[in-house]
C-alpha cells in the first residue's frame, strides 16, 4: 500500500513496458546496462527485439556477473550497431571481447563515479535494476551501491526495472525516490545471477592454509572472488580466531560460513557493527542473508575503496588473487598477455590501505604453475610478464606473494632479495631456470645467500 493517492498516481504516470523502454534508445546514445546483480533483463532483451535499428549505440556495464553475453549482443552482428565498454570484465565481457565487441574501461574503481559525472562522459540513458518501490516511494538499489550515483547523476534519463527477488539492502546511499526517476518498468522477476561455489583445490588449500596461518584475531577482511577465498573462509570458521570483521569491495559467501561460525562480528574501530561491502555476487543463500540484514552494509565504491578509510582500520587483511609474478615483484592481475580477463578492481587501492593500516597485511596469491591444454606446465613466477602483460599492482606495492610453497614478504626487500624470495616459493621445477634467468638480468649474483 503506498503511502499517498498521489504517490500512486505518479507510479501509474511513470509505469512503461520494456518495449516502450528500449524504443527510448537512439542513435548514439551511450547507455549503461546496471551493475552486479541490477543489470537489467528485459529490457535487455527489449532492446534485442529491435536490433536492427540500432545504430552507434554503445553499452556500458560494471563488474557483470552473468555468464552469457546480453541478448542485444547476440540479436546485433557489429559495434556499428552496439558496442560494448566494461569496467570489470566477467565471463560475457570476455566471450563479447574476444569477439572484438567489448572494450575495457581502465579506470581505478574507486573513481567510477567521478567519471560517469563528467560531461565528457555523459550518459542518455541509465537502466538498471531496483526492488520494488516502498510506501514512500523508494526503491532500494540492492547490494550494488557501488558507482550508481555517478551512474544516475550522470544520466540525462534514468529509467529502472523492479525485480521482486531483489534484496533489500542496508547501507548508505541505497534508496533512489520514484520523484527522481523517469520511468518504470515492471520486470518479469528473474532470478538474480548466481556464482556457484565450487570446491577449493588441493593447491587452493595449501595456499590459503598459509595465509590463514598470518591472520590474528580482531582482523578486518577484504576477500576477493572465487575458490581460494571460500577456501580462506572456511579455515578461519573453523579455527580459534575471533572477531573477524569485513570491509570489501565483493560481498562474497565466505562472509556467510564466518558469521554462522560466530567469527564476523563487525567490532571494529571503523564503521563498528557494519560489515561494509559495495557490490555483491554468489549464491541464493548470500542474497538471502543480505536481504533487510541490517549487519550489512553497502556503501558507495569511492568510500569502500578509499585507501584513507581502508589504512584507518586496524589489522587490516586484503586477500586477492593474481595471474602472474615477475622477479621484480611487478603483479599482473587482469590480462594473460594481451588478452583481458578480468580488471583492476580495487586492487591497489586494498594492496595500499591494507599496507597503511596499523599491522595491516596484504596477500596477492597465486599457484606457482598452470597446466596449459597440452598438458605442459609453467611457472606463474616468472622473470618477467608475459609481453602485453598489465601491471595491476605495481612492485612499489607489493606486500606479500603466496604460492602453496609458501609466502614472500617483498616489502623493503632490494631488487636482488626480492627475486630470491619468489625463486624460494616458485615451483622446484622452475627455480633452477629462474635463476639463471635472475643472473642474466643482472638481479641475482651467485654471492647471493641461497641458490649457489
Amino acid at each position: 500500500m503506498y503511502k499517498t493517492s498521489s504517490l500512486e498516481r505518479h507510479y501509474k504516470e511513470k509505469l512503461i513496458t520494456a518495449e516502450q523502454a528500449a524504443a527510448l534508445v537512439r542513435p548514439g546514445d551511450r547507455v549503461h546496462f546496471g551493475l552486479g546483480c541490477g543489470q537489467v533483463v528485459d529490457i535487455d532483451a527489449a532492446l534485442a527485439a529491435r536490433a536492427d535499428d540500432l545504430s552507434q549505440v554503445t553499452i556500458f556495464s560494471t563488474a557483470s556477473l552473468i555468464d552469457k553475453p546480453f541478448k542485444v549482443y547476440e540479436a546485433t552482428k557489429s559495434n556499428a550497431q552496439v558496442r560494448f565498454v566494461s569496467a570489470h570484465y566477467g565471463p560475457a565481457d570476455r566471450h563479447m571481447s574476444d569477439a572484438g565487441r567489448c572494450a575495457y574501461l581502465p579506470m581505478m574503481f574507486r573513481e567510477l563515479p567521478k567519471y560517469w559525472l563528467n560531461n565528457n562522459n555523459e550518459l542518455d540513458i541509465a537502466f538498471f535494476q531496483v526492488a520494488p518501490m516502498d510506501e514512500f516511494g523508494n526503491f532500494n538499489l540492492g547490494p550494488q551501491v557501488s558507482d550508481m550515483w555517478g551512474v544516475i547523476r550522470g544520466a540525462k534519463k534514468i529509467v529502472v526495472e523492479v525485480n521482486e527477488n531483489m534484496p533489500i539492502a542496508h547501507g548508505h546511499q541505497t534508496q533512489i525516490n520514484l520523484y527522481s526517476i523517469d520511468h518504470v518498468v515492471e520486470g518479469t522477476n528473474t532470478p538474480l545471477p548466481v556464482i556457484e561455489r565450487r570446491e577449493p583445490t588441493p593447491t587452493e588449500r595449501r595456499i590459503a592454509s598459509r595465509v590463514v596461518d598470518r591472520i590474528k584475531s580482531n582482523s578486518t577482511l577484504q576477500l576477493g572472488i572465487g575458490g581460494l577465498p571460500s577456501c580462506i573462509g572456511s579455515l578461519i570458521a573453523e579455527s580459534d580466531l575471533k572477531n573477524i570483521n569485513a570491509h570489501t569491495e565483493m560481498f562474497v559467501d565466505a562472509y556467510v560460513d564466518l558469521y554462522e561460525a560466530g567469527k564476523l562480528t563487525g567490532n571494529k574501530n571503523v564503521d563498528r557493527g557494519k560489515a561494509v561491502y559495495t557490490f555483491a555476487g554468489g549464491t541464493k543463500r548470500l542474497y538471502d542473508f543480505i536481504n533487510d540484514n541490517p549487519i550489512c552494509c553497502t556503501a558507495p565504491v569511492d568510500y569502500v575503496n578509499d585507501t584513507h578509510i581502508i589504512s584507518s582500520i586496524d589489522d587490516f587483511v586484503s586477500i586477492n588473487g593474481c595471474i602472474q609474478v615477475d622477479l621484480y615483484g611487478q603483479v599482473c592481475s587482469e590480462t594473460v598477455g594481451t588478452r583481458q580477463i578480468s580488471g583492476n578492481g580495487g586492487q591497489l587501492d586494498f594492496v595500499m590501505g591494507a599496507f597503511g593500516s596499523k599491522r595491516g597485511q596484504s596477500f596477492l596469491c597465486t599457484p606457482s604453475t598452470f597446466t596449459k591444454p597440452d598438458g605442459t606446465m609453467e611457472s606463474l613466477i616468472v622473470p618477467t610478464l608475459a609481453e602485453g602483460s598489465v601491471v595491476t599492482t605495481p612492485r612499489q606495492a607489493t606486500h606479500f606473494i603466496v604460492t602453496e610453497y609458501g609466502a614472500a614478504d617483498l616489502k623493503g626487500k632490494s631488487t636482488w632479495e626480492r627475486a630470491e624470495l619468489l625463486i624460494e616459493i616458485a615451483h622446484p621445477d622452475f627455480q633452477d631456470q629462474l635463476v639463471k634467468e635472475a643472473e642474466a638480468m643482472g638481479l641475482w649474483k651467485r654471492i647471493n645467500r641461497r641458490f649457489y
